[in-house]
């Protein structure tokens, strides 16, 4: 009785321990731009709809981890933004 307790225990193994906090994510993926696809609208100070989506209720340009766009259209979305600003269209 006791042979059989102990391989129980010995065969019997959790995936729990296994894991670990700070191993790496397999399972990462990409996440593509918005606005570098193809038929992506086109950035502009005059597209008023378009640079709404960006913007927080305060009038903030959200950061580009939460919006998942590459560093080379967030340039352009904040340059046309505070050009918009400038012209009291937003």
């Amino acid at each position: 009785m006791k042979n059989k307790k102990s391989n129980l225990k010995k065969g019997k193994s959790s995936n729990f321990s296994k894991l670990s906090i700070f191993q790496p994510n397999k399972y990462k993926f990409k996440k593509t731009c918005p606005l570098s696809s193809k038929g992506a609208p086109v950035v502009d100070y005059k597209n008023i709809k378009l640079l709404k989506r960006y913007v927080s209720e305060n009038g903030k340009i959200l950061p580009s981890r939460i919006t998942n766009i590459s560093q080379k259209k967030q340039r352009e979305l904040s340059v046309s933004i505070k050009r918009a600003r400038n012209l009291a269209l937003i």
